[in-house]
């Protein structure tokens, strides 16, 4: 059973964080919006705080998984590096100047 959940892949990129969050950001400040506007005229404070919990427990059904839409921009990672390196003495080294 816990194999389906080894399958699905977990990473998100750079890209796919940052729109995660806008969209996190938006759904909290637009049900906060709605919630104080429709509580203000309710006169009660609980739909204010119902709305808001609505739109925080909807922002974290769409951004906490890692869906498709958030993996369009794999990172693309450096080739691997042959050891030969760490044999050289100090003096065969090339010395990296910072400029």
């Amino acid at each position: 059973m816990l194999d389906v959940f080894g399958s699905n892949p977990t990473q998100m990129d750079y890209k796919g964080q940052k729109l995660s969050e806008q969209i996190f950001q938006g759904i909290i400040l637009v049900s906060a919006v709605v919630g104080f506007i429709y509580g203000y005229m309710a006169e009660q404070f609980g739909w204010t705080v119902y709305i808001v919990m609505a739109g925080f427990a909807l922002s974290c059904l769409l951004t906490l998984p890692s869906w498709p839409m958030y993996r369009h921009n794999p990172l693309k990672w450096l080739p691997v590096q042959e050891l030969g390196t760490e044999d050289k003495k100090p003096a065969e080294r090339e010395l990296k100047r910072h400029t």
